[in-house]
This record gives structure tokens, C-alpha cells and sequence, in this order.
């Protein structure tokens, strides 16, 4: 409560400070003074910033001036009357400047650099301001970036450059050569389909005013500023529409929804592109952003698009797709070394190198970055290492080539979800973790997860002429690892016993010593991995054309290949001499177990087990995409088609002389039809709308019946009707975002899993046909009172149900064996579970000082349902259980200063500073809506980290 009133009183006294500045009424009684005495007091009354060189203002002359609440302009044309200097306004600051000697030559004239420069960065056809543009010296030094009106301003003190590099995603980076004139103006950029004076391909970027779709865009800065211990999904929780969690809080177990669509696995509906590459799982379409962990120390700008957006080829974006940008041939010369440290034994390094762009046109840029910790709960232990490797070259002016390579390896724990019961009586409380273990004498937990995934791509950009332009990448991702767990044969057991009672640790040193008393030497308890291996290689490329005037086309392909391996190895036999892995065969599809080529198998350490098969996936597509602009009217169309096979191979339920060992390729063809139109009403407001028809194939395991290469013939393509409407109102200091949204998403296929807290076995659901209704409005505010307070604010509402009954459901367990079915699920009118369909955000961050920064955000998250097994849905009027509302709050700051001559930050993070106590997650698989039956992750409590950077 009290947090809450400082913020309101902080909200009135900006408004206050708001109104105070913008009056600009001056009431002066000066006698024979200096003019920056005057100056001085005219900044105090206006609110307005004064910025003059000493040497300017020392040989002007004395100023008499007596007014009384006289227009600001009025009074500075009386105090520069018959001075030697003269003065600017630019945004909100008043420049003090030499003035011009008409008579003086270019050759004759000696110019100094100032110490402050302003501007303001606008679009080159539609004038207006660019948010969140770069500003800054080229061949390294010192860089900011423009504010709401498009302004910027940049103390180069002593370490003035003699050129700014200016850039912004989606437009032509442009250079400008300083002079002695402070005030540069407004600085046009013009835009670009691939920004192709970059070396990096962007993807398909939204530009604001412009493109009609609903877009947020998020710099550097934010990043730096508000990140903490998290992953990039917490960076977008004030983003309208868009819910993340830690889900355990694992080390990069993060997981997001954008408008009720989830990134999870076996059902993802969002996007994510890096340089234009979606990385998405082939199989699944889910997110892991553990194989981002250090994308953020490279980041230059991250855009959520919502709804359609802007993509032309075919990827798993029904709810939305997030682009992430990272750094290339604009990176300024120079480098960082950073530390951070922080609660649950937190500590990350990392370290950025990059030469700039050189005289010859090389660039290379290097990251590399350690993270480990002990986590928020117990047996979280991590440890992660990410790196990050550009090497760019521009060929000519006209052409550019770039290659890349990043990724990251971790190993973390992580935690299954339990009753809220266990949780209260746990002596750990949210901490505890069910699988917590002890071996060998040491803490230990069997369920975790490792991976390691590398991206590499190369990139080549080729401006053909000043009208028509290419660009292509082609891009290779190979990535191996998976999760570990506790395993058991026919007869043995996955629940080993425990040290004390029910929450004290899994007892392995007792497992060893019963798998070595057993007398035929088998385990009855074992441990292993799944392997989630895979191949995948693709080449996209855009060529883009003016055909007129106002008329922009784009064409281009998109090519993937796909290959995932999956298996279970054995890695510890807990003291035993083998495993038994007997072949059992059963009538019922999907019954089988063991290996039908070894069906006496005694599997040791390094052995597969349980199943073994690959997966193919191969798709190619066609996209166009038509764009006219003109004055304050812009429209698009864009049309895509694809193909995609599927093909499955199992190595343990076939003979390796049967031809039925590989599936034969099952395809699909899908299209998307979208468009949209966006008019500028006035220099304040402008208006959109969009609409599209999209599909996309069903995930791999919904196309081969129970876990076989029986081939499911009911499986169609998964679709998507949409339409948005939007409103934007935006002056100097003021943007409202206002967007209405209805998507109806038909024939949908998924799995979902749970945990039986009886068993503690985990099971899965398949279904299809699965049809939802996804609509709600958003608002999104940004408010700028003075130039040292921003305001953020949002509020979304959605409304997102299942429309019809659907099935059948289909239960397996972790062997993937069929263990029950129902012929229908009683889904209609059920609320869609596993986001907050009401969530609401605050921000306020202050510039105390000009060094010192600091912010704080307010997250609401209400009417939220969990998810649920459509199994249990099978008599009408059943409601999962909704989760209690809740909400969290987070402080940051950043102080900024020398260190032996060189930038230096020292910034804070309190992530949840009430230390809330809230459900994250809640899997109600009765569908009961009782919450003794409902299986939950809670948020992490408070959290902190401190960490200082030093720039060079």
C-alpha cells in the first residue's frame, strides 16, 4: 500500500512538473547582467534545458530586461537583441550558437566542436520522429538515443568524434560530419525493407506510423537497465498482451504468451527470429530461451509484433513473433567488460570486443559470457556459457557479407510442478523442490536439463541499384542434449526412498546399495537422459523492387531441413550392472516397450533405451508482398504458400529388415493471406487495420498415431482468421496506443503434460481439432511530463474460450504408452488456461541526476485460468480452477561514472521487492476446479542483483 501511494504522488507531482514546464510564461527585473546570468533564471522558469559553450557566451554583452509573464520566445528575442550570439530551439532545449558570418568562406572559417549536440531523427518520407533511434561516435565513444519526439542529445565533452553514426532498425544507417554548430537539426532516414547498408538481415521489422500492425519496440538501454537475473520474456511483461514466467526457475526455463497464445512445447504460437532466422523448434514450434541465455549482451534493438504481423514466410506466429537484432558493421569501436553478482549465489561475466568498421571495410565483433548460480529453490544449480562471433566485410558500397555464429551450453536443475498442499507444509516452503536428492554424500538433483545449440549464418546484402535490392542468408543450427530423470524396468521403482520424511531429500545412496544387493545384478532403479538432438539447415532470400513511384514489391524463398534424434541413454546404474530392457509387444498401438531388434537387452551407460527414433521435417515456400505508400496513406498485401514433409523413422519398434521402419514423407501445403492499411490523420494521430487468413501444418507428433509411423489421417492444417483495428495518438511528450483484436484459431493439435503427484509419473494428452476464440482490447502509454521523468503505462483485456466440443483425447504415460482415451471433450465455452487474460503495468523512471537513473515497474496479472487435461473434461459445466490474482513490483537503477579515464555503470535490480507470494502456473488436470487437485509452480520471491560495466 505504501509503494502504491508514493507512485500515485509521484504521478501528481510529474503532471504538476508538467504543467509548470509547459507554461512558458517568464516573468524578468534584470539590470546590466551577464547573459548566461539571465539564461540561468530563464531555465528555471520554462523547464526548458540551456546549453552554451563558455567561449560563446564570455564576450557578449550585458543584458537589461524587464517582463512580466511574456511568452518564452518574446523574451529571448529581447535578451539576444544586439548580442554577437543568437540561439535555436530544438525539442525541448535552447541552444545558444555563433552566428553566421555571411562574408566568411568554408576555406577562411575555423570551426570548434561543440561539447553538447541535439537533434531530432525522423522518417525521410512520413517526417515523423523516430523513438528509440541510435545516436552515436563513430569509431567508438559515447552514444544515446533519441526520446519520445524523436530528440536527442549528446555531451560529447572531451571526447568529441568528427562523425555520429545514426541508425534504427528497418532504416538506412546514416553518417553526419560535426561542426561547430551544436544543433544538427532534424536528421532523415530513410527506410528500408532490409536496412541493406547493415550486414545483417533484420527480418521483417514494423516501422510505427507506417506499418499497420500492433508493434512495441524495446533498445538497449531498457535491456541494460531492467534485466536483472531474468530472460528476455521478462523484459516484455509491460508489453500489452503479453504474460511470462519463471515456470520452476529453472536457468532459462522461462516461458511467454502473447494474446493467450503460448511459446510452449508441442503447442508454440509464437515466433522468434534472430537476424531474421526463426529458430523456433521444427518439430514443436516451442521456445527454449535457455539456448539464448546471452543473446541480451548483443541485442541492439527486440520488437514484439502482435497478432499477423509482419512476417512473409510461413512461421508459428498466431499470437505473435518477437525479432530480435543483434549487433554488425554499425557497432562502434571498443568493448566492455562486465560483472554481476547477486542473490542464490548469482554471478555472471562477460565480455564484448569489436573493432568497429574499419578503413578496408572489415568488421568483427566477439561476446563471451559465464553465468552460474545456485537458483531461487533448492537443486537450481546452474552453470551456462554463451558467445557471440560477427565477422563482416562490405565488399563495395553497394554490397555487404557477414558471417555469425552463436549460442550458448548450460546445465541446470529444475523442478516438477506440485500441490499447493506439499508447498505449505514443506519446511522449505516455495523453495522446496521435489526432486531435491542426495548422492554419494553430496547434494544432487536427477532432474535437470543440459543443451548446447549453436547458430551459425551468412549473410550477404546486395543493393543492385538505387531501386531493386537482395538479400540472403543462408544459416545452419546443430544442436545437442536434452533432460534427466529417474527411470525404472518393468517392476522397479521411480520413487526412491527418501532421507527422513516426505520433504527431505531422495536417498541415492541407498538406491546403490539395493541395485548392488540385487542378485542378478539388474537395476531396479536407474537414471538417464532424453536426447532431443538435432540437424537443421535453411537459406532464405528476399528481393526487393520499386515497380512506381509509391509502389514497393518484395519476393523471395524460404528452404529448411530438419533432422531430430531422440532417444533415452542410460547415465548412471545407481550401483547395478545393467538395466533390463525387455521387449514387450502389445496389439494396441503405441503399447509397445523395449527394443524389438534386441529384445533382451541389457543396456549399461551409453546405451539407448526405451525408444529410439528421427524425425524429418522438410519444408520450401514462395512469399510476395506488395507495399504502397503515399503521403499519410500506407497499405500492404502479402501472399505466401509452403509445402512441408514429415518423415519418421523407429529404430525400436520395427525390424531393421521391415520397410515399415520409415515412414513414407506425409505433406501438407499451407498459405497466408494478409493485409492491412494505415492512415495518418493528422502529425498526431493515425489509424489501422488489418486482416488475414493463415495456415500452418500440424506439429510432428500429432501427424504419426501414438508414438508409431501408423499414419494419423484425421490430422489437417491448423488455421487462423484474424482482424485488428488500432489508434494512435502521439505529441512531443505523450503516445496512446489503442488496439482492438479477434482471432479465431480452428483445428488445432497439441499434447500437453502433467504429474501425478500419486505415481509421480508424467503424463501426456494429445488432441485435435481444438477450436478458440482469442479477442480483447489494449492500451499503451508512454507520457514524458519533463525530460527527466517517463511515464509507462498499459492496461489489456482479453477474452479468449474454446468455441466447440472437440476429441478424442488420448492419454500416454512417460514410456509413451496409451493408457486411456475418452471419445469427446466437453471444452465449449471454457476459458482458455496458462496466461492472465486481464493484466495491467506501470513504470516511472526518473533522472535523478545526469549520471544517476532510476525506475521501477508494477505488473497486474488477474483472470487467470489454469490449464487442464482435456480427458477429464467429459461431462459438461466443468470449470479448471482460476488462479488468484496478483501482482509484483521491481526497482532499478544505473549510476554512471570514470573509472581510470573510462565509462563505467554500476546497476541495480530488485526483482518482486514485496517478496509476494503468488501461483505462476497451475495445471488443474481434474478440471475439478478444487485446489486441492491443482498441481503448481509459484513466482520467484525477491530477488537482486548489482553489477558494474566498463566500457573501453
Amino acid at each position: 500500500m505504501r509503494i502504491k501511494l508514493i507512485a500515485a504522488l509521484l504521478f501528481a507531482v510529474c503532471l504538476h512538473l508538467s504543467a509548470a514546464s509547459f507554461s512558458q510564461n517568464i516573468t524578468l527585473a534584470e539590470k546590466n547582467v551577464s547573459l548566461e546570468t539571465v539564461l540561468n533564471k530563464i531555465e528555471q522558469q520554462s523547464g526548458y534545458d540551456i546549453f552554451m559553450q563558455t567561449e560563446l557566451v564570455a564576450g557578449s554583452n550585458k543584458v537589461s530586461v524587464n517582463v512580466k509573464q511574456q511568452p518564452l520566445t518574446k523574451v529571448l528575442e529581447k535578451v539576444f537583441k544586439g548580442q554577437p550570439v543568437t540561439y535555436a530551439i530544438v525539442g525541448h532545449t535552447i541552444v545558444v550558437k555563433e552566428k553566421q558570418d555571411k562574408t566568411a568562406t568554408g576555406a577562411n572559417t575555423q570551426t570548434m566542436l561543440a561539447p553538447v549536440y541535439i537533434g531530432k531523427v525522423i522518417d525521410a518520407d512520413t517526417k515523423e520522429p523516430l523513438i528509440g533511434a541510435s545516436v552515436g561516435v563513430k569509431g567508438g565513444g559515447k552514444a544515446t538515443s533519441t526520446g519520445l519526439n524523436g530528440a536527442f542529445k549528446l555531451n560529447l565533452g572531451t571526447d568529441a568524434g568528427t562523425v555520429l553514426v545514426i541508425s534504427y532498425i528497418g532504416y538506412v544507417t546514416k553518417e553526419i560530419t560535426l561542426s561547430g554548430n551544436a544543433d544538427l537539426g532534424e536528421i532523415q532516414l530513410k527506410a528500408s525493407a532490409n536496412a541493406m547498408s547493415e550486414v545483417v538481415v533484420t527480418g521483417d521489422v514494423a516501422v510505427d506510423r507506417k506499418t499497420p500492425i500492433a508493434v512495441s519496440t524495446i533498445n538497449q538501454q531498457f535491456i541494460e537497465e531492467k534485466l536483472g537475473t531474468g530472460d528476455i520474456p521478462q523484459l516484455l511483461q509491460s508489453t500489452p498482451g503479453i504474460m511470462a514466467t519463471a515456470q520452476g526457475g529453472g536457468f532459462g526455463d522461462s516461458r511467454i504468451s502473447i494474446r493467450g497464445f503460448s511459446s510452449g512445447s508441442k503447442k508454440g504460437n509464437v515466433a522468434l527470429t534472430i537476424n531474421g532466422i526463426p529458430v523456433n523448434d521444427m518439430e514443436n514450434g516451442s521456445i527454449f530461451w535457455s539456448n539464448w541465455s546471452g543473446l541480451t549482451d548483443v541485442t541492439t534493438s527486440l520488437q514484439v509484433q502482435r497478432g499477423l504481423g509482419a512476417s512473409k514466410i510461413i512461421i508459428p506466429s498466431f499470437g505473435g513473433t518477437i525479432n530480435i537484432t543483434t549487433r554488425n558493421t554499425d557497432t562502434q569501436k571498443g568493448g566492455y567488460i562486465s560483472q554481476t553478482i547477486g542473490s542464490d549465489g548469482y554471478e555472471k561475466t562477460s565480455v564484448l570486443v569489436s573493432t568497429g568498421l574499419t578503413e578496408n571495410g572489415w568488421a568483427a565483433t566477439f561476446q563471451g559470457g559465464r553465468t552460474k548460480g545456485d537458483g531461487f529453490a533448492d537443486g537450481l544449480n546452474f552453470l551456462g556459457y554463451n558467445y557471440f562471433f560477427n565477422l563482416s566485410k562490405v565488399i563495395s558500397p553497394k554490397q555487404t557479407i557477414s558471417f555469425s555464429v552463436m549460442g550458448a551450453t548450460q546445465k541446470h536443475g529444475q523442478r516438477p510442478e506440485r500441490s499447493i498442499a506439499e508447498y505449505q507444509n514443506a519446511p522449505q516452503d516455495i523453495k522446496w523442490n521435489y526432486y531435491l536428492s542426495v548422492k554419494d554424500g553430496k547434494q544432487f538433483n536427477p532432474y535437470n536439463n543440459f543443451f548446447s545449440k549453436p547458430v551459425f549464418s551468412l549473410n550477404h546484402n546486395w543493393v543492385i541499384n538505387d531501386n531493386s535490392s537482395l538479400s540472403t542468408v543462408l544459416y545452419a543450427t546443430y544442436g545437442t542434449g536434452g533432460g534427466g530423470s529417474i527411470g525404472a524396468p518393468v517392476g522397479g521403482s521411480t520413487i526412491p526412498p527418501r532421507v527422513s520424511n516426505a520433504y527431505s531429500p531422495f536417498d541415492f545412496d541407498a538406491v546403490q546399495k539395493a541395485n548392488a544387493a540385487n542378485p542378478d545384478g539388474s537395476a531396479s532403479t536407474y537414471l538417464y537422459a532424453s536426447h532431443n538432438d538435432h540437424a537443421w539447415y535453411g537459406l532464405r532470400s528476399t528481393y526487393n523492387t520499386t515497380v512506381a513511384r509509391y509502389l514497393n514489391v518484395s519476393a523471395g524463398f524460404d528452404l529448411r531441413y530438419y533432422k531430430g534424434t531422440h532417444y533415452e541413454e542410460v547415465t548412471d546404474l545407481l550401483g547395478a550392472d545393467y538395466v533390463f530392457d525387455q521387449y514387450t509387444a502389445g496389439n494396441a498401438a503405441g503399447s509397445r516397450s523395449g527394443d524389438i531388434n534386441n529384445p533382451n537387452h541389457r543396456a549399461v551407460v551409453g546405451d539407448k533405451i526405451d525408444y529410439y527414433n528421427k524425425d524429418y521435417v522438410e519444408s520450401g515456400g514462395v512469399f510476395a508482398q506488395a507495399e504502397y505508400a503515399k503521403d499519410d496513406f500506407s497499405a500492404f498485401i502479402t501472399l505466401s504458400g509452403s509445402g512441408t514433409g514429415d518423415k519418421r523413422v523407429d529404430l525400436y519398434n520395427y525390424l531393421n529388415n521391415d520397410p515399415n521402419q520409415s515412414s513414407k514423407y506425409v505433406n501438407f501445403f499451407t498459405y497466408q493471406a494478409k493485409g492491412g492499411a494505415n492512415y495518418n490523420i493528422n502529425d498526431q494521430m493515425n489509424v489501422f487495420a488489418n486482416i488475414g487468413y493463415i495456415t500452418k501444418p500440424p506439429y510432428f507428433d500429432n501427424v504419426f498415431q501414438k508414438f508409431t509411423n501408423s499414419i494419423n489421417t484425421g490430422t489437417v492444417d491448423e488455421k487462423l482468421f484474424s482482424y485488428e483495428l488500432g489508434y494512435q495518438f502521439k505529441t512531443s511528450g505523450l503516445v496512446a496506443k489503442l488496439n482492438l483484436y479477434r482471432s479465431s484459431y480452428m483445428d488445432q493439435s497439441f499434447s500437453n503434460s502433467y504429474t501425478d503427484n500419486t505415481t509421480n509419473q508424467i503424463y501426456s494428452v494429445n488432441i485435435s481439432g481444438v477450436s478458440e476464440m482469442h479477442q480483447g482490447a489494449e492500451l499503451e502509454l508512454h507520457y514524458q511530463p519533463i525530460k527527466a521523468i517517463t511515464l509507462n503505462g498499459m492496461f489489456s483485456y482479453g477474452d479468449w474460450y474454446y468455441t466447440k466440443n472437440t476429441g478424442p483425447a488420448t492419454v500416454f504415460n512417460d514410456q509413451h504408452e496409451q493408457i486411456g482415451s475418452v471419445k469427446a471433450a466437453l471444452v465449449k465455452g471454457v476459458k482458455v488456461g496458462d496466461a492472465a487474460q486481464t493484466t495491467a503495468a506501470f513504470g516511472l523512471d526518473i533522472n535523478v541526476l545526469p549520471d544517476l537513473r532510476l525506475g521501477t515497474n508494477y505488473n497486474f496479472f488477474g483472470n487467470y485460468y489454469s490449464s487442464f487435461s482435456f480427458a477429464n473434461i467429459t461431462v459438461p459445466g466443468i470449470h479448471p480452477y482460476k488462479l488468484p490474482n496478483y501482482s509484483t513490483w521491481n526497482l532499478n537503477a544505473k549510476f554512471k561514472f570514470k573509472l581510470a579515464g573510462l565509462d563505467a555503470s554500476l546497476i541495480g535490480n530488485v526483482n518482486n521487492l514485496l517478496n509476494t507470494k503468488f501461483i505462476s502456473d497451475g495445471f488443474d488436470a481434474s478440471a475439478t476446479g478444487d485446489p486441492a487437485n491443482l498441481n503448481v509452480y509459484y513466482g520467484l520471491g525477491r530477488t537482486f542483483t548489482t553489477g558494474i560495466k566498463v566500457k573501453f
